[in-house]
């Protein structure tokens, strides 16, 4: 294959529990995931991360247990799936003393977060980290996560993207309007800190949000935080066109990629962006050799230790309130979903021949997620991904910290001399590093609310 014009992106896809993607791995004696509570894990995998040059430490999050409501939990306390866990906001804010260039993301959910709070966490963070946190945007998949915030239960689908929107108008509205440039003043000698005449209330009200403002921190150097979102659904995708600065797909091969992103991108021309506007990341697990046996035998290693319970659960499809499940041979079409969509989208987009069951569910989550051979092999096969559209890879780890130590021992060095990853980081914000620029473009919805509330001085 031809050397790759432009360096891929890369993201570290962790999270602050014991058991995220690859279920089974914490079994692992050299396995570390089990030392999550411990801050000095998370500074060292820290350092590890920006010594490989990754973007960013993208921070996965839920709020609630995998399942139906009212559903027994047996597999989730024994797999330790995303329980317990803690929450990654918090981790950020200690990341940020340690770290230089690194992005730092977290996850959080409509539901869990009021936007006036959430806001100001973020211009938090963004401040403490000179620009460089990102909001991966979710609605949330989990029936007992609506419990645990109040609700009867978690709202149907299409309507949590509806709910998704005013958010996200309550919090453009907070980081982008409710302070004019240059209201900082810190003039000491005329003592006055800000300019009252350029802070704004914002007066939103909405069907689930009414806030007045005004914000209460000043303007951090992104205002909005870089936007990642991972909905593929035809509602998933209409939201990103409209919001998303990044996607998040777990596409089943690059073939499947390639059609998501040219039907993501025609959305997002018809929003009025330019359909580049938006970069893609793949997420993937790596399986690195020396050679072919090499590979054969860390590919066996973490099959061995691969739970089939644990991604079965995680999938929370088939599962009834009893814990027990619908046979393997289930159709996927044929079991209600109010949950993640994209996800069997893609797995019946790769299965065009059948409709897919509950086993290749959980055989595609195992085997097909990962790209398993030489340094030189992957290479070949990211090359691939980045010629099916993606910008940047989601590295989904099998253990921590090991697969982030062999991705810069073994494999950053050939990605560097293929032209395939950067060999140095760029300086400014994680936007700027990204896209050349740190706030948001005009043509972006939050772009709107700039200078929008200079003359509102009552409700309206």
């Amino acid at each position: 294959m031809s050397t790759a014009k432009t360096p891929l992106l890369y993201n570290a896809f962790v999270m602050n529990t014991g058991s995220h993607i690859q279920h089974g791995q914490w079994r692992h004696p050299e396995a570390r995931q089990s030392e999550f509570n411990d801050l000095k894990f998370w500074l060292e995998l820290a350092h590890t991360l920006e010594e490989g040059l990754f973007d960013a430490m993208f921070f996965a999050d839920v709020s609630g247990l995998y399942g139906p409501a009212g559903g027994q939990y047996v597999d989730n306390a024994h797999e330790g799936l995303q329980i317990p866990s803690n929450d990654p906001t918090v981790l950020l804010g200690a990341l940020t003393a340690v770290t230089q260039h690194i992005g730092l993301a977290t996850t959080s959910n409509v539901m869990q977060n009021h936007p006036f709070n959430f806001a100001r966490q973020l211009s938090t963070l963004d401040h403490m980290s000179a620009g460089r946190v990102a909001w991966n945007i979710v609605t949330s998949t989990q029936e007992n996560a609506a419990r645990n915030y109040g609700l009867d239960a978690l709202v149907e689908h299409d309507a949590r993207y509806d709910w998704a929107d005013e958010y996200l108008e309550v919090v453009y509205k907070l980081w982008e309007g409710s302070w004019d440039e240059g209201a900082l003043l810190q003039d000491k000698a005329g003592s006055r800190f800000s300019d009252p005449a350029k802070i704004h209330k914002i007066f939103h009200h909405g069907p689930r949000y009414t806030v007045e403002g005004p914000h209460l921190p000043s303007p951090s150097p992104q205002r909005t935080p870089l936007l990642f979102q991972a909905g593929g659904s035809e509602r998933g995708i209409r939201f990103a066109a409209q919001h998303a600065e990044c996607q998040f797909i777990v596409t089943p091969n690059p073939a499947v990629a390639k059609d998501h992103i040219d039907r993501t991108r025609a959305k997002i021309a018809e929003a009025g962006r330019n359909p580049h506007d938006v970069k893609f990341f793949q997420g993937l697990s790596l399986v690195i050799g020396d050679s072919a046996s090499d590979v054969k035998a860390k590919e066996q290693d973490y099959l061995e230790y691969a739970s089939v319970t644990g991604f079965l659960t995680h999938a929370a499809l088939g599962i009834l309130p009893d814990g027990s499940r619908l046979p393997d041979d289930t159709r996927l079409i044929d079991i209600p979903n109010n949950g993640g969509q994209a996800h069997v989208e893609w797995l019946r987009r790769a299965t065009p021949h059948r409709e897919p069951t509950l086993a290749d569910l959980a055989n595609g989550r195992i085997r097909r997620g990962y790209v398993a051979g030489t340094p030189e092999h992957i290479a070949d096969r990211l090359e691939a991904w980045q010629e099916a559209g993606v910008d940047g890879i989601n590295l989904i780890n099998w253990r921590l910290p090991g697969s982030y130590d062999e991705f810069n021992e073994k494999l950053l060095p050939v990605l560097q001399r293929r032209g395939l990853a950067k060999t140095e980081y760029a300086e400014g914000t994680l936007r700027k590093k990204i896209f050349g620029h740190d706030r948001l473009p005009a043509n972006h919805p939050g772009a709107q609310y700039r200078g929008a509330f200079a003359s509102v001085t009552t409700p309206g």
